[in-house]
């Protein structure tokens, strides 16, 4: 039996700028009965944990170093991976340094699962999204959304990067990907392709 996929939702702020804003986050948890692997560890740990249950976890990888991604985060009592190119971010919010660095390329198994990370630049300068082909998903962080980029209006945040990363590094991927987001509903690559031009059009 292949890994499967779970939802946590939960809710806090994101900080950035100077401004802060609420929003719902998505946590997403693969693994079988018996480990898991977390992607993302955002505002409340309770809620992650109760998700988790009595599993082993594998990891905890965070596809980037927004504070709404990882403040909950060192309250999980496992290895966490994190692009160090976002590492500015990470030391906003946590005084002790990540476990591991989270690098293009890096690989997890988990329940007979893998799961690649794929580096992916434009939102922050680490953002990294995770395939797992034999589950025909991908987890996009705020890479890309169910409409187009993440957002790039921010500091250490570039459209040009963000479109180039989508393009070359998401959109190649089989049409039927299910891309499971870090906010919002789930989309598919096949019905996002379509749109890039209209992005690139819109500018942001």
């Amino acid at each position: 039996m292949s890994a499967r996929v779970d939802q946590v939702v939960t809710s806090g702020a994101f900080e950035l700028d100077g401004g802060s804003w609420e929003v719902d986050n998505n946590v997403w948890l693969v693994g079988d009965d018996t480990e898991v692997l977390v992607i993302d560890a955002p505002h409340d740990a309770s809620a992650i944990r109760a998700a988790i249950g009595d599993r082993t976890v594998v990891a905890i990888v965070l596809t980037h170093g927004h504070n709404d991604h990882i403040n909950a985060a060192r309250e999980l009592g496992a290895d966490v991976w994190f692009p160090p190119e976002d590492r500015m971010l990470w030391d906003a919010v946590h005084a002790a340094p990540p476990d591991h660095d989270l690098l293009d390329g890096t690989e997890f198994t988990v329940a007979g699962t893998t799961l690649r990370a794929i580096h992916t630049p434009g939102h922050s300068p680490g953002s990294t999204c995770l395939y797992a082909e034999d589950l025909g998903a991908l987890f996009s962080g705020d890479t890309l959304f169910n409409g187009g980029p993440g957002a790039t209006g921010r500091s250490y945040s570039s459209f040009p990067t963000i479109i180039d990363s989508i393009r070359d590094k998401l959109l190649t991927l089989p049409p039927e990907t299910v891309v499971h987001t870090g906010h919002g509903d789930d989309t598919r690559i096949g019905d996002e392709a379509p749109h890039l031009d209209e992005w690139i059009a819109r500018g942001h």
